[in-house]
């Protein structure tokens, strides 16, 4: 009796696409072709925006990093510029992000817990104290209260000397991911909006080189989106604020080559791989068939792909250093500008700098021993890779489709449509885990019980706290209240007048106007947001 061979087991990826077990030429052209694979550095851009990519210059390091005081996080800055960091990333602490000041009751107990405490353009000027910002460009990871984080780096940059039409950097900035995924938002939705709009249209006019926006992708996946999703919305996302400028009679080519985007790399190598390139040349055809630029970069897709922070497990954090090593292949092999990368002990605590390191030197190692810089898009012509990018595209054209028919992004996330639908994603998800559906090693395969995890944890040290309050309190006591009130009275007048309030804000930062009294302004006008209740 001939034994039963056994079956091919079924594969269906995140994305919902089911994995043959094997590709040739005719999948590619039965999923669209080859027309959109192209050459790098020319449209659509899906092999890369740069002709040459990495072989001329590597990826951008940068770690997202800050903690505690702003002296504490400027010397976590240094460490990881002289081990080979080239770029910064900042984290800021939980008060700073939502408008806070150190002081505020509300605040008590999360002052310079998970990020850099900043009350006053002081700080700023503190934390980036000997970093030459020509050399090192910093990106800042603010949502909410980015309108003033802003204008205080670019005062501070000013106060030292720079050009700020001619600096580079970047602000997070997309305030509605923060509706659909973090939380740290502060206005309505519409004022919200109109903020972002207010720093795209001033860093245009006095700051060109600066990414005032980057459409941050990277928090809708964490938050339970599948791949599609975090793409789909993200260029819904990018949609609304490019619409929300060309309103106040900006140019596309004023700004949108300083749109920048931020991605979640964990996962699938090869489903990651095809979602970036599927990207690339979708969102080339978005902007060049929706707004007709005129300059090639402004069809380009400038990305920061990194962290993978979702993909890290609790259990056995050592396994963590492998998966963020695949990550940062995966980031590589995407074509990614900038790669920020976890570290293994991320899931549970703020950064050693034995662990950053480790993850720098993960990035280095890819450059200087693996020859992931020696040539452009190494897997394009793969049967498999392209078939999967083709497939990719399409499920993200089809989910865009269904936020523009259910009356856009902006009504969507207003009506909290958006976070239902990554909520139920979240929760099936997690289902299928529990059922070991979705495999993880360490968390529902290849257990060990009852292990120690080898984790050192982050202090927190209250008195941090209490210097950064007596900080504030000595840049209140020296600063010159009557310029303080009206500056501040100068905003509100602006904001009610429902002009551009970054000229006002500018002005207020460099009388040393803290965050809070800033927020506090502008919710006068604006009002708070409240999240809308879904049955």
């Amino acid at each position: 009796m001939t034994a039963e061979k056994p079956s091919l087991r079924r594969v269906i990826n995140e994305s919902g696409i089911e994995i043959k077990p094997l590709y040739t030429q005719d999948d590619v052209i039965a999923s669209g072709g080859t027309e959109m694979i192209g050459l790098p550095g020319e449209y659509p851009f899906t092999r890369g925006i740069h002709p040459t990519m990495y072989r001329k210059q590597p990826w951008t390091m940068r770690q997202y990093a800050g903690f505690g005081n702003p002296q504490d996080t400027n010397n976590r800055f240094k460490f990881l510029i002289d081990n080979g960091q080239t770029g910064l990333n900042v984290a800021f602490d939980l008060p700073s992000q939502i408008g806070l000041d150190s002081d505020d009751p509300a605040a008590e107990g999360e002052v310079g817990r998970v990020g850099m405490s900043v009350d006053t353009l002081a700080d700023m000027e503190i934390a980036f104290a000997g970093i030459d910002l020509e050399k090192i460009t910093v990106s800042l990871t603010i949502n909410g209260s980015a309108t003033v984080m802003i204008a205080m780096y670019l005062a501070m940059a000013e106060k030292r000397g720079y050009d700020i039409s001619k600096l580079r950097g970047t602000a997070q900035n997309d305030i509605l991911k923060e509706f659909i995924g973090r939380g740290t938002w502060i206005f309505p939705v519409d004022a919200s909006i109109k903020l972002v709009a207010d720093t795209v249209e001033y860093c245009a006019k006095h700051a060109p080189k600066y990414s005032p926006v980057s459409v941050c992708g990277y928090h809708i996946r964490d938050s339970g989106a599948d791949p599609v999703q975090e793409m789909a919305y993200a260029f819904n996302i990018a949609c609304a604020y490019i619409d929300s400028a060309l309103a106040r009679g900006l140019d596309i080519d004023e700004f949108a080559g300083r749109l920048s985007f931020n991605f979640n790399i964990f996962g699938n190598l090869f489903e990651q791989v095809a979602k970036f390139r599927a990207a690339r040349g979708l969102w080339a055809k978005i902007v060049k068939e929706r707004y007709h630029p005129k300059k090639p970069s402004s069809m380009g897709l400038r990305m920061i792909a990194g962290g993978g922070g979702g993909g890290l497990t609790f259990e056995q954090p050592e396994n963590n250093i492998v998966r963020t090593a695949y990550y940062a292949l995966i980031s590589a092999l995407s074509g990614t500008q900038t790669m920020a990368l976890c570290s293994y002990d991320e899931a549970y605590t703020i950064p050693t700098e034995y662990s950053a390191r480790i993850s720098l030197r993960t990035m280095q190692i890819l450059i200087e021993e693996m020859g992931l810089a020696d040539t452009v898009d190494p897997l394009a012509g793969s049967y498999y890779v392209e078939t999967l990018t083709n497939q990719m595209r399409q499920k993200m054209v089809e989910a865009m489709d269904d936020v523009d028919a259910r009356g856009g992004i902006v009504k969507l996330v207003a009506e909290g449509w958006i976070q239902a639908q990554v909520s139920s994603q979240a929760y099936n998800m997690a289902k299928k885990l529990e059922s070991g559906e979705f495999r993880k090693v360490g968390f529902n395969c290849y257990r060990v019980e009852e292990e120690e995890k080898q984790v050192e944890f982050h202090p927190y040290d209250e008195s941090d706290a209490r210097r950064q309050i007596d900080s504030l309190n000595a840049v209140r006591a020296r600063r010159d209240k009557a310029q303080v009130d009206a500056a501040l009275a100068r905003i509100e007048a602006d904001a009610r007048a429902e002009v551009n309030v970054m000229p006002a804000i500018m002005e207020a930062v460099k009388t040393y106007a803290t965050v809070g009294e800033i927020t506090k302004t502008l919710v006068n006008v604006y009002g708070r947001y409240r999240e809308p209740i879904r049955f």
